[in-house]
């Protein structure tokens, strides 16, 4: 498919990723009003549940989610608060996710080949990874507090690698015409999708950490604590136990993406490692996950140490995709630019 159709539906696709971007746009401000009416006091939410978009049964809700455990946000979601506009949020976040992977695939029939061979393309498809993973653990863990952050993130790097790095479809360069092209690049970002969502975890119990060394160096606990979504959320360990459960799978895929890229290179270049500036910070992350996995295992570097440990690994996965790519020349130039 060349030519006149294969320009329609790559048009149509463009039209379909700004249609998508637009609609997080939307879930971004629903989920940021859902946070914001979490931060209501207790004591209000009680007295006007519609003001807070919580139910009744808010205070116990709120003790379920100070217990400390993981299982705070392992809810059915039939069993879950009916936050307005979390709902409203999550929704719209599905319907973009609907037109995102149009816009994804379609690329990919233009194109004749997988959606992700340079990097507007891998942004396509990584962050459509994102949301699917999101998604589907919304189905297991009640994670919509990271909405806003997630969906935020989206916006930011879809609409920026829209802007700055679309091209038109071409053919692929001869290095990439291999099985390795879909095996290698699909699961490096589906370990990125996972360490986003630990990257957000980490976030948020970094605040949440602060929030509760307050509390306790407070003689007023409540005033301390102060109304804020924080409230509504597990405490600060359990949250680093679900970033690390996020993290250590996608450290397995990641393990994987540095194993498939030897294999690749040899079949390509006819050696397994040569040190180039991607192979390079390939192998960089990886070490920071494995410093952050063994940290999280050893005691003394639980909590805040291991929680930015995961946040400079998923930085590092940002700064390998752009500034990498961007700026600097090696084997794997592959990102469309001119």
């Amino acid at each position: 498919m060349t030519g006149t159709d294969a320009l329609s539906l790559d048009s149509i696709s463009l039209l379909l990723v700004w249609t998508a971007i637009a609609t997080y746009l939307l879930a971004f401000i629903a989920y940021t009003l859902d946070l914001a009416g979490r931060s209501v006091p207790a004591s209000v939410a009680q007295r006007e549940p519609a003001l807070a978009g919580a139910p009744a049964r808010a205070g116990q809700q709120t003790d379920n989610a100070e217990s400390g455990s993981v299982d705070s946000v392992r809810t059915p979601p039939a069993q879950r608060q009916r936050l307005l506009w979390a709902r409203i949020g999550t929704s719209l976040t599905v319907l973009a996710f609907l037109f995102h992977l149009a816009g994804t695939i379609l690329r990919g029939i233009a194109a004749e080949r997988v959606p992700w061979a340079n990097m507007y393309e891998f942004a396509l498809t990584g962050t459509v990874l994102i949301v699917a993973v999101y998604l589907l653990v919304l189905r297991r863990y009640d994670l919509r507090f990271l909405g806003a952050f997630l969906v935020g993130m989206i916006v930011l790097l879809l609409g920026g690698a829209t802007i700055s790095f679309y091209v038109e479809v071409v053919p692929l360069m001869d290095p990439l015409k291999s099985v390795w092209l879909i095996i290698h690049v699909f699961v490096a970002s589906l370990a990125t999708a996972l360490f986003a969502i630990a990257c957000g975890i980490s976030i948020t119990q970094l605040l949440q950490a602060r929030r509760e060394r307050r509390a306790r160096a407070s003689s007023d606990t409540a005033r301390a604590a102060g109304p804020g979504f924080l409230r509504t959320l597990p405490t600060a360990d359990a949250l680093e136990s679900l970033a690390y459960r996020f993290a250590i799978v996608g450290f397995v895929f990641w393990t994987f993406t540095l194993i498939a890229g030897a294999i690749w290179a040899n079949d390509s270049w006819g050696r397994y490692w040569g040190f180039d500036v991607k192979e390079v910070w390939t192998f960089v992350i990886w070490v920071l996950y494995a410093g952050y996995i063994h940290a999280r295992a050893t005691r003394g570097w639980r909590g805040t140490r291991s929680a930015w440990l995961s946040i400079i690994g998923f930085v590092a996965v940002l700064f390998n995709f752009t500034i990498v790519n961007m700026f600097f020349q090696g084997l794997h130039s592959y990102s469309g630019l001119t």
